[in-house]
């Protein structure tokens, strides 16, 4: 299982919201890249790297930061947020970006998401389905988590038929930030009802027997936010967890 170690950046700095709230926000780093530095010293193959300005406005925000911290050091970058057009995609994976993340776009508008996959490759994008509960329906949260679909997780990811999507990521905006544990249940259906994507979990991870609970679920990955920050337990030793 990969484990995506998570810088998100607002106003040039590294911060992490709570439940995806704007006005629930708290500052970790003035400079994102002395933490990427950290992350990849502790062994981190991949990191993710979200633009909350851009996701917030719905238009790119942070990208040339973004750029400039995949140059910077010898790791694999997955990035997005505010990501609304083609050049959007081809900028960010020309500025040494691995695989671009596209949010919104991924539920409202599938034909053009599909097109983008069928020219960058499915290995150079991940869909970011952030859903919240209702009734216990997975209905995804869009535009920075402050608006709703019209469609359930089940519908939107039907729009992309097995061999044209590798990478998704599943977010259960209720449990991130909060360190209450990640949505085994849900994730677990995701993985019953489509076994052949990657699928990385995110939300809500807050030891290392959350790591090992997703992994025996069959989790390909997991993105790992407050809990590194806020000390839990370290990047090494979440990394040997999995191993």
């Amino acid at each position: 299982m990969i484990l995506y170690p998570a810088i998100d950046l607002k106003d040039g700095v590294c911060v992490r919201l709570m439940h995806g709230r704007f006005d629930a926000v708290t500052r970790y780093d003035d400079v994102p890249a002395a933490r990427l530095v950290s992350f990849v010293g502790e062994g981190a193959a991949w990191v993710h790297v979200v633009d909350l300005d851009g996701a917030e406005a719905g238009a790119a925000r942070q990208h040339a930061l973004i750029g400039d911290l995949a140059g910077s050091v010898d790791v694999k970058v997955q990035s997005g947020g505010g990501v609304r057009s083609i050049d959007d995609v081809r900028l960010l994976l020309e500025a040494g970006v691995a695989r671009v993340v596209i949010g919104s776009l991924a539920v409202t508008a599938p034909d053009i998401v599909a097109g983008w996959l069928a020219d960058f490759g499915p290995e150079r994008i991940t869909l970011a389905l952030d859903v919240k509960l209702e009734d216990g329906v997975p209905v995804p949260a869009l535009k920075g988590w402050t608006q709703r679909a019209g469609v359930d997780l089940w519908a939107a990811l039907s729009a992309y038929a097995p061999g044209t999507l590798n990478h998704i990521l599943v977010t259960d905006v209720g449990r991130d930030g909060a360190l209450t544990g990640p949505n085994l249940e849900l994730l677990a259906e995701v993985k019953q009802r489509r076994p052949e994507l990657q699928l990385q979990a995110s939300g809500g991870v807050s030891s290392l027997e959350d790591l090992a609970a997703l992994k025996a679920i069959g989790c390909d990955g997991a993105i790992i936010g407050r809990a590194l920050y806020e000390g839990r337990f370290t990047l090494s030793n979440a990394l040997e967890a999995v191993r």
